[in-house]
């Protein structure tokens, strides 16, 4: 890198941290005159007057959930000139990356630090979010996160998740009817949507005759789960239907297509992707609960905007749980990321 290279690197980052020092400053001053009522109660800082930037912390973008979620933080940031730092951690077991990342982005002079966690509850994640929230606001992204420093958090409930889908099953396989054997193939134990969501699945489960049999877990690459789903049916006898995450599910329809195997297994994902989505059009995925991942990357950029705005902390907040089937797919809209879009990793 050439001498002229690193001066402008660092001119970027002393601007960036200028301008996040000056809006805390001015923030202070406010929430002061305010506070001692010389300015009207609904008196606020508007976003517009500076350019703000955003750190955006995910698992991975190896899963096309997460395009969609980056994508409406884009197009969200693109509205109101927000400067947007996107850090992916490599994946739910790489709680270490995630951390330093987290702790970077608290010393470049951000605004606001979006986290999609890798864990929803483990003490080094939360302690460093609490030592970083002194700094700079912390909001949740999509996934659980059980701290009580965030300033707002975006997502929806994964039990619900679960549940949707598991009422979905019951009601196509009843109670009395043929039994049907299920094997879910799920995200790693230690992230935060997992548990719930197996945990709504199985209630919902309940009113049929479905049975989920065997558990298998890894991280969402698609690597890993379509080793899961090796492992699945090199252990479990007589798989009538396969309950996955959407690279587990991706991953048994190009085995199907390689092999000529499993044409017979019901496919379900537990969330969206755009080949799931494509594949429930053409009846090869029968439903999905959808949870509008692009949408909630706009809320999380609205809400964290807000919170810099007013200085008052949030709540969680989502968009509204569907299902999304092929026999309703014509009277409602999945919006998904552009095929050609990835974000710009730091």
């Amino acid at each position: 890198m050439s001498e002229k290279t690193s001066i402008s690197f660092l001119s970027k980052d002393w601007r960036r941290m200028a301008r996040a020092y000056a809006r805390r400053f001015a923030t202070a001053i406010v929430s002061l005159v305010l506070a001692v009522g010389l300015f009207p109660e609904n008196f606020v800082v508007r976003a517009e007057d500076q350019q703000l930037s955003v750190c955006v912390l995910v698992p991975h973008f190896k899963d096309e959930y997460w395009l969609s979620v980056g994508y409406g933080l884009e197009h969200e940031a693109r509205i109101h000139a927000v400067d947007l730092l996107f850090y992916e951690a490599g994946g739910y077991q790489s709680l270490d990356n995630q951390v330093a990342q987290l702790k970077k982005c608290s010393t470049q002079g951000v605004d606001a630090i979006l986290v999609g966690a890798v864990s929803s509850d483990h003490p080094d994640l939360l302690t460093a979010i609490h030592e970083v929230a002194e700094v700079v606001p912390v909001f949740g992204l999509v996934n659980e996160l059980h701290s009580e420093d965030l300033s707002g958090r975006i997502g929806v409930d994964w039990q619900k998740m679960g549940q949707v889908l598991g009422d979905f099953l019951a009601m196509m396989h009843p109670f009395g009817t043929a039994q049907k054997r299920a094997v879910l193939i799920s995200g790693p134990a230690e992230s935060g949507w997992v548990a719930p969501l197996e945990l709504g699945l199985r209630e919902g489960l309940k009113g049929g005759s479905v049975e989920i049999v065997a558990v298998f877990s890894a991280d969402t690459g698609l690597r890993q789960q379509l080793n899961a789903v090796e492992e699945a049916f090199a252990s479990v006898p007589d798989i009538d239907l396969l309950i996955g995450s959407a690279p587990a599910v991706e991953a048994i329809i190009g085995l199907r297509e390689v092999t000529g195997l499993y044409t017979d297994v019901e496919l379900v994902s537990t969330y969206i992707s755009h080949t799931i989505k494509r594949s429930i059009l053409n009846e090869r995925v029968l439903a999905v609960p959808f949870d509008d991942p692009v949408q909630q990357g706009e809320l999380a950029l609205k809400q964290a905007l807000r919170v810099l705005q007013t200085g008052r902390k949030e709540g969680l907040a989502g968009p509204e749980i569907r299902l999304f089937n092929h026999k309703e797919s014509s009277k409602m809209t999945a919006p998904l990321s552009p095929s050609v879009f990835f974000p710009e990793i730091q």
